[in-house]
């Protein structure tokens, strides 16, 4: 199992925890973050044995977003990853979510802050639950900067259009209660308990079919900008072959004999 000093990566029976590990800069992105990130992902997209991931953030916070200290030209922390980056250019943006999109469900279990590229990676997870305390927004505008994750193209997509421009044009806080509220997440619990919370609804992921699940997920994204035609043509064309699979097979048996199924990917 891999991960990096910024990066842990732990199993919870089918379930890859990535960890956002650097609780004394607010979990701010940094080298080892973003190739630990990327690896993360890779690992869970290789490995049929995980059914889906949450991701989450050390010491009570999410991610504060880039390094601004680093940006200003004190070198940004893990010098050392800086092979890999040469080595893959799209590395940093397939690890935020904004190049890759993962077939797993991904569970974002966010306290604290998150904010700017933290907000911008959120828009690349699946489900989102929050502390009471979490505080969102996108500040790049208030530094003279660009949101360049994929915000001014993915945020109008998910929320509201005249609340992804406040959000985009004003760079100013939101609480937990108010992402609720515009749909930027889907679930507010108590401070401390979003990872349970995260976990938990990632264990109701993993008792569905796998085969199910990543054929749902994957419709659901390659049909958002289709027409309603195209998109139902396309949801068939996916859907159909689940019908035929063992799994579809061991569903019905176990739902006919009043037992949990035993789904084999299969």
């Amino acid at each position: 199992m891999g991960g990096t000093e910024h990066l842990t990566v732990e199993r919870a029976g089918a379930t890859l925890v990535l960890t956002l590990n650097r609780p004394e800069a607010k979990n701010a992105l940094s080298l080892a973050m973003l190739v630990g990130l990327h690896d993360g992902w890779l690992e869970a997209d290789r490995d049929d044995a995980v059914r889906s991931v949450v991701l989450t953030g050390a010491g009570g916070a999410f991610c504060a977003g880039m390094d601004l200290k680093a940006l200003a030209g004190d070198g940004m922390a893990g010098e050392e990853y800086r092979d890999r980056l040469r080595d893959d250019p799209d590395l940093h943006w397939k690890a935020m979510l904004r190049h890759h999109r993962p077939r797993k469900p991904v569970i974002a279990a966010v306290e604290g802050h998150c904010v700017a590229g933290g907000t911008e990676m959120l828009q690349g997870t699946d489900i989102r639950v929050a502390g009471e305390s979490a505080v969102f927004g996108l500040f790049e505008v208030r530094r003279g900067l660009f949101p360049i994750g994929g915000s001014t193209v993915r945020l109008p997509r998910q929320i509201p259009r005249t609340h992804a421009l406040e959000m985009l044009l004003t760079g100013r806080p939101y609480t937990a209660a108010e992402a609720e509220r515009i749909g930027l997440i889907g679930r507010v619990v108590p401070d401390g308990t979003a990872l349970d919370a995260a976990l938990e609804t990632a264990e109701r992921v993993n008792a569905c079919g796998p085969l199910a699940v990543e054929a749902v997920k994957a419709s659901v994204y390659e049909t958002a900008a289709m027409t309603e035609e195209e998109g139902l043509a396309a949801e068939l064309a996916r859907g159909w072959p689940i019908f035929e699979t063992a799994d579809a097979k061991e569903g019905a048996r176990a739902f006919a004999q009043k037992r949990e199924p035993q789904f084999r990917r299969a």
